[in-house]
Order: structure tokens, then C-alpha cells, then sequence
């Protein structure tokens, strides 16, 4: 899980650093990182509640 977490911080700070390139410099290959990056970000989020909810019954 701790794996995870770490995993979910890159990728978060993958796509803030991609978002902010397309606001502030209308970067467009940004944009579509930025998009990306919150796919994957929806994909471990959802293993992040799996394994969270296992942890909890334990």
C-alpha cells in the first residue's frame, strides 16, 4: 500500500506540473499529459479504495 501511495504522489505531481504548462503557457501536448495523468490517477485511486477497505476488515 505503501507503494501505492508513492506511485499516486508521482502521478499527481506529474499533472499538476503538465496542468499548469497548458493554463499558463497554452502548452497543448501538456494538456494531453496532464489528461493522462488523470487517468492513471482515477485507476489507483480506485486500488487505493480496494486496498483500503481490505486493510480496514483486517
Amino acid at each position: 500500500m505503501k507503494n501505492l501511495l508513492e506511485q499516486i504522489k508521482a502521478e499527481y505531481n506529474a499533472f499538476i506540473e503538465n496542468a499548469d504548462l497548458q493554463v499558463e503557457k497554452n502548452n497543448k501536448a501538456a494538456g494531453m499529459r496532464a489528461r493522462k495523468n488523470s487517468l492513471n490517477l482515477e485507476k489507483m485511486m480506485k486500488e487505493f479504495r480496494k486496498l483500503s477497505l481490505e486493510e480496514s476488515k483486517k
